[in-house]
């Protein structure tokens, strides 16, 4: 990437706190599914690390997480510094973990502009991705707006949120646009009327943004939780370790969306071109990745397939037989299996609910 990715103010802030439920029975609590491999050698974090470090010097990236969780983000990624991974004692959503972030580069950097990205994406075309990103950077540097990206939809996906640009807006705009509005997880119809008007992209979760700007718009929106940050971040080393487990749960649950983007008249947005993103938020985002036959089964494991289309099956230690059915997903481990329509598995975060309900926390 070009050297203006690694200017002076600039900061890398990775989402890694996320349980990762809809990845049952794979994702556990101690395990969760930013940690795990499951489209090559390195886990997700890693991957959004190695990418974002050919952008940000290791001591600008900086990761929240939950504090059950630091060990393993510092173990996957050595080269940041521990300082940098800040923990949260319980989750609170991602307005106040973003809040936080946020306090503290102003406390260390007043002129510091963030780049906020979820762990557990995958990006296909790094080439046009490297250059989305120098331009949001860019924008981001003396912008008085909150910049979001959205990614061009490819079908009339239920389970993202979307963002409605004016008419005209084309996919590659090389300006920030506002946004008419945000549009969270519509129903099927509506999420087809969408993709219609050509003007609806899906929400991408990464943001851009000078930290000042954010804060402002937190203090204006959510005073409490602003309030309960703002004096956390005051605070350092063990003075703030031991304030944050005693008031952060105080904090607004709350996402960053909700709580502060649909409500500012500060945001603006890129319709970004084509760079192959995927949230990889279910088995279902797996199969969409990952090679399949000429029937459309991904294999991840040993399997035969007869009369059989559009299924995906990880089962490690034996073979799998599939006869006649059609788009289903089947992954075990040593204590559980996942049998279910590829279509529901975005729905699989419901089984780790219904674990809990009948306390078989163990599975979790």
């Amino acid at each position: 990437m070009a050297p203006d990715g690694t200017a002076e103010h600039r900061h890398a802030v990775i989402l890694a706190g996320g349980r990762g439920v809809r990845f049952w029975p794979r994702s556990r609590t101690g395990r969760p599914k930013q940690f795990l491999a499951e489209l090559d050698h390195r886990s997700l974090l890693r991957q959004t690390a190695d990418h974002l470090l050919e952008a940000f010097p290791p001591e600008r990236v900086w990761v929240l997480t939950q504090e059950p969780l630091r060990a393993l983000v510092e173990e996957e990624l050595p080269e940041i510094p521990p300082e940098r991974v800040v923990a949260e004692p319980e989750q609170r959503g991602t307005a106040p973990a973003i809040g936080l972030a946020a306090l503290l580069l102003q406390r260390e950097d007043p002129e510091a502009v963030m780049g906020v990205f979820p762990a557990d994406h995958a990006i296909e075309g790094k080439r046009a991705y490297a250059g989305l990103l120098r331009q949001a950077l860019a924008a981001a540097d003396t912008s008085e707006r909150l910049l979001v990206v959205g990614v061009p939809p490819r079908w009339p996906e239920t389970g993202y949120g979307y963002l409605e640009f004016p008419e005209g807006a084309k996919p590659g705009s090389a300006e920030p646009i506002p946004i008419v509005r945000f549009r969270e997880k519509p129903s099927l119809d509506e999420a087809r009327a969408l993709l219609a008007t050509g003007r609806c992209f899906w929400n991408s979760g990464q943001f851009f943004w000078r930290a000042t700007v954010f804060t402002e718009e937190l203090r204006r929106f959510l005073p409490d939780t602003w309030q309960i940050l703002a004096d956390l971040a005051q605070r350092s080393g063990e003075r703030f370790r031991a304030s944050l487990a005693e008031r952060y749960g105080s904090c607004r649950n709350i996402s960053v969306d909700r709580g502060i983007l649909e409500r500012s008249s500060r945001v603006a947005g890129f319709a970004a071109p084509e760079i192959g993103w995927n949230d990889v938020g279910s088995w279902r985002a797996l199969h969409d990745l990952l090679p399949k036959d000429s029937s459309g089964n991904c294999a991840r494991t040993e399997g035969v397939f007869l009369r059989s289309s559009g299924n995906y099956v990880d089962v490690p230690g034996k073979l799998v037989a599939l006869l006649g059915v059609q788009d289903l997903v089947v992954v075990e481990t040593p204590d559980a299996l996942l049998i279910c329509p590829r279509d529901e598995a975005p729905n699989v975060g419901a089984i780790p609910d219904a674990l809990r309900a009948t306390d078989r926390d163990d599975l979790l």
